[in-house]
């Protein structure tokens, strides 16, 4: 298996930050409902070596409920709400367990950074943002672990799910083939309408038969039938003469009803109808135009791996690599040292040629340390989700067309794609080998 940087999709740290911005939510404006809880130390579930207690089941239906509430999300039962976060809790107790295992950490150093960085993006210092939390009765302890937990988290399914993925240029072809103006920067949208409309005060009966109307028209059209006759004959709305062509629109003026559509539909793409107090909707995308594509930089490197286990730690990792980069500096050859001390089999046997990357071709970690070099330029040691690495920078290439770009954003779609299908099944089988006792019902 290929486990070089540049078939990795980057950290999946940022995906959490909802979890974090509902928790600072939770502070500024729900009040201490973490604070509040007695300790419940009444053992609710068993995993593997482990438990878990119901405190840590209150505390996390305090984080929860704040969170389903701004969504619009409506609150189930408590006793359904129970024991979904417990299954959330054992998932993660689950993943913890596995990080212990592979010897995978969270230092201070790198959680004092995200929380500098969450506390940034709210417009705070860290220690307005430790002043927040603790105003609304979170204590910041809390908030740290919680973020540790979920750096930890990432850093776990990187090294066990993310770093296995490999997207091909057959796939990449495939998937622009068929979806290539979902990925384009859009400057303007085409869209046509369609309106079944109903009367005021309309009763549930009538909702209802308008919704089914608009549901069947909207399996015609995606089984073929033409649009814009459709819109002329069966629409309401104003612009059903003209096929129901709605025109140009910059992104920032695309109707509320729209706006989100707008970025997601490709182009020939038919929505699902959309209800509100004047009926239901069908939105085609007819054309998109797209803007100037951005500028790209690229950069051909090579590295050397060094992984840790239980025989390698951390220290005797960077030791080594320090010890190869005073080599290469000295003029050693590069690529000689990386066929026979990286532990990165498919671009050891290369030299530890990675070839053109771009941006998001790597983790974080690694790209971030690559492009502060310059040209011919050798990294200090650094670690990422997959060991420690040195990289030399080799060269250096701007690319602007559209084609470039596209594959590009391509591959992160792919990478994205494959890692969450990956990740759920790999979830999966985490919790089907290890040994769990629910005993939520019989503490309840």
């Amino acid at each position: 298996m290929d486990t070089s940087p540049n078939s990795h999709p980057r950290s999946r740290i940022a995906s959490h930050w909802p979890r974090w911005a509902a928790i600072l939510l939770l502070a500024t404006g729900a009040g201490g409902a973490l604070g509040a809880n007695q300790a419940l130390d009444a053992i609710i579930a068993v995993v593997n070596d482990d438990v878990v207690v119901q405190s840590e089941l209150e505390k996390e239906i305090d984080l929860v409920i704040p969170q389903m509430n701004q969504r619009g999300t409506p609150v189930p039962p408590r006793s359904q709400l129970e024991k979904q976060v417990l299954d959330r809790l054992i998932l993660k107790r689950l993943q913890q367990q596995r990080a212990k295992d592979l010897g995978i950490t969270v230092d201070d150093a790198a959680l004092t950074e995200a929380l500098t960085n969450i506390a940034g993006r709210n417009g705070l210092s860290l220690d307005e943002l430790k002043a927040t939390l603790e105003a609304g009765g979170i204590r910041f302890e809390d908030f740290r672990e919680d973020t540790r937990s979920q750096i930890l988290t990432s850093r776990l399914q990187s090294q066990e799910v993310v770093k296995k993925i490999q997207v091909t240029d057959p796939e990449i072809d495939r998937f622009l083939a068929k979806e290539s103006s979902r990925l384009i920067e859009r400057e303007q949208v085409r869209l046509q309408h369609i309106l079944i409309a109903l009367p005021e005060n309309a009763t549930p009966d009538q909702i209802k038969a308008a919704e089914d109307k608009a549901k069947r028209l909207v399996v015609k059209l995606r089984g073929g039938a033409d649009f814009a006759e459709t819109a002329v004959r069966e629409s309401d709305g104003r612009n059903a003469l003209e096929g129901g062509d709605l025109g140009w629109f910059e992104m920032g003026a695309v109707p509320s009803l729209a706006a989100d559509l707008a970025y997601s539909l490709a182009e020939g793409e038919i929505s699902d109808p959309i209800g509100n107090s004047s009926g239901f909707h069908i939105i085609r995308m007819s054309e998109i135009k797209a803007a100037t594509p951005k500028e790209v930089t690229q950069t051909r490197a090579r590295h050397i791996l060094v992984r840790t286990n239980e025989i390698v730690s951390d220290d005797d990792a960077r030791r080594r690599l320090s010890q190869l980069r005073e080599r290469i500096v000295g003029g050693d050859d590069f690529a000689t040292l990386a066929r026979a001390n990286s532990d990165d089999t498919g671009s050891a046997l290369k030299g530890g040629e990675l070839g053109w990357v771009g941006p998001g071709d790597t983790v974080g970690d690694f790209e971030e340390a690559m492009n502060a070099l310059p040209v011919n330029g050798v990294s200090e040691p650094f670690k990422s989700p997959f060991g420690w690495h040195i990289v030399k920078v080799e060269e250096r290439r701007s690319q602007n067309s559209s084609e470039d770009v596209l594959r590009i954003k391509a591959r992160e779609a792919l990478q994205r794609r494959k890692g969450e299908e990956a990740t759920e099944e790999w979830l999966r089988q985490l919790r089907d080998e290890a040994y769990v006792e629910v005993r939520l019902d019989q503490e309840s």
